[in-house]
């Protein structure tokens, strides 16, 4: 009897399950997938239309519709599908600075018992030609450049670069290019001198890291005059990396040389109300058989002094590196770097840092 009953009870829920979910929507698309092919970017933005039906028994209703990009944005029918009606998603894809293929999907979420559907479009776009303005889009004065920054990156101490950027005059009347500062270890010309109108000219630029004097990074500006002008924003910025070559050492040299160690090469000074200054002291340790010598110390913010106590270390000496952090004008994390750069051929170059957290009176 109890095996009747149950028997009984199991057919019901069949029963009841497959009305209910006979009873259900359901959304069938024409197709899943639309192909643009090849468009140019200038064409504009693409829209094609997924249209579906609802092969259900109950009004159909989409409950979201979401790109997988910004890129492509659909639009649908937000009003309940009725069975054997039909709706349409449009979906557009905009291919403004977005050159080559694209595959982007749309994920629809419905009432239907396949209530989950992705859509999907691609194709490929073309890259319209650019704008003057667009590819030199810098302006240096009455001149466009595509930057207006000179990288000499890493250089030896004696090395001699030469490098150069695009002039262009894209004015109506010709532009003479002058200059009226230059660092004394740069050496800088325009060819042509006078650049016509409506055409193109180079900056060349001899950057000599031996009259440089320095060691570390180094960034300096050269001021253009344009016909005369004195307009501070034509100019052009220049900037190197020099390192003190080590490769004429022989293996007995490089067995006698310095060795520059530091205690530690962080410092926590914890919290610090705005306006506060604190010091620490970093020692530097020479553990070489030869003077260790402080080439250059930078620090990466004004807020940030430093002061080595002296810049000669003897063999098995130390040195304090003291440095000061002044909090004015800042607020919350702060870390900053101290750069100490030294003849120490295996490691010239050190990075120290402090950090704090700065709090402001409520």
């Amino acid at each position: 009897m109890n095996q009747m009953l149950r028997l009984l009870a199991f057919i019901a829920l069949v029963g009841f399950t497959a009305t209910a979910t006979a009873q259900k929507p359901k959304i069938v698309f024409e197709e899943l997938e639309h192909d643009f092919g090849n468009f140019k970017e200038s064409d504009g933005v693409q829209t094609t239309t997924f249209k579906f039906t609802n092969k259900g028994e109950s009004p159909l209703v989409l409950n979201n519709v979401r790109a997988s990009c910004g890129c492509t944005t659909p639009k649908w029918t937000r009003e309940p599908v009725a069975p054997n009606n039909s709706g349409e998603i449009k979906v557009s894809y905009n291919p403004k600075n977005r050159p080559g293929s694209f595959n982007k999907s749309v994920m629809i979420s419905s009432n239907a018992e396949n209530g989950t559907t992705v859509l999907r479009i691609k194709g490929r776009v073309e890259e319209r030609d650019k704008t003057l303005a667009e590819l030199y889009p810098r302006k240096v004065g009455a001149l466009r450049v595509k930057t207006n920054h000179i990288s000499f990156s890493r250089m030896k101490e004696n090395d001699v670069e030469t490098k150069d950027i695009e002039l262009v005059n894209d004015t109506d009347a010709p532009i003479e290019v002058g200059f009226r500062r230059v660092p004394d270890h740069v050496d800088v010309k325009a060819e042509p001198q006078t650049i016509p109108a409506n055409s193109k000219g180079k900056l060349i630029v001899t950057y000599n890291a031996d009259k440089a004097n320095t060691y570390g990074f180094s960034s300096h500006r050269i001021y253009l005059s344009l016909n005369g002008s004195n307009d501070y924003r034509a100019s052009v910025g220049v900037s190197a990396t020099i390192e003190e070559d080590f490769s004429h050492l022989s293996a007995e040299e490089l067995a006698k040389a310095p060795v520059a160690t530091f205690s530690e090469k962080s410092h926590d000074f914890g919290e610090m109300k705005q306006g506060d200054k604190k010091e620490h002291t970093f020692t530097l340790k020479n553990n070489g058989k030869s003077e260790l010598i402080i080439r250059n110390i930078r620090s990466s913010c004004g807020c940030t002094a430093v002061a080595p106590s002296k810049k000669v270390i003897a063999p098995g000496e130390s040195a304090p590196v003291k440095v000061t952090f002044d909090s004015r004008g800042k607020r919350g994390r702060q870390s900053k770097s101290i750069t100490v750069i030294t003849n120490d051929p295996k490691t010239p170059t050190n990075q120290l840092r402090i950090s704090c957290s700065v709090v402001t009176e409520s």
